[in-house]
């Protein structure tokens, strides 16, 4: 059977654009879904997860659980897959999603392997807490 070839829609390039406007956080497809509803774009909520899954599979974006819900959130993983290389920081206050890009990463994936044995793959995963400001204002 011949492969589909991909070819990009307008709600793909607004649903991407959303993404990447708003990559330091994660979104639901609730949100994707009323984005388009303001922008005064006509989709069912069955397009819309249709083209995240293809976005997902593409590694265009990432899909992750969110905590607070049995939903799925999702995040535009940069250039060429690069988010799907490091964890993320998740704050249960105020949604930001931070990169844990440094080095760090490194040593932690070469203990990990050395040590336990194990490959780390970071796609998907997300370390939750929260920020120094949402930290500074909380009572927890």
């Amino acid at each position: 059977m011949k492969e589909r070839k991909s070819y990009t829609t307008k709600n793909r390039l607004v649903i991407l654009d959303y993404l990447k406007e708003n990559c330091s956080t994660t979104m639901s497809a609730a949100d994707i879904k009323k984005h388009l509803e303001e922008k005064e774009i006509s989709v069912n909520t069955t397009t819309v997860y249709r083209l995240l899954d293809k976005l997902c599979a593409e590694n265009v974006i990432i899909k992750y659980s969110d905590i607070n819900s049995d939903k799925a959130v999702y995040q535009y993983a940069g250039e060429k897959g690069h988010c799907r290389e490091h964890l993320h920081l998740k704050c249960i206050k105020c949604g930001k999603v931070m990169h844990l890009d440094c080095g760090f990463m490194d040593e932690l994936r070469e203990h990990i392997m050395e040590e336990h044995h194990f490959q780390l793959q970071c796609s998907g995963d997300l370390l939750h807490g929260l920020c120094e400001e949402c930290a500074k204002n909380s009572d927890f």
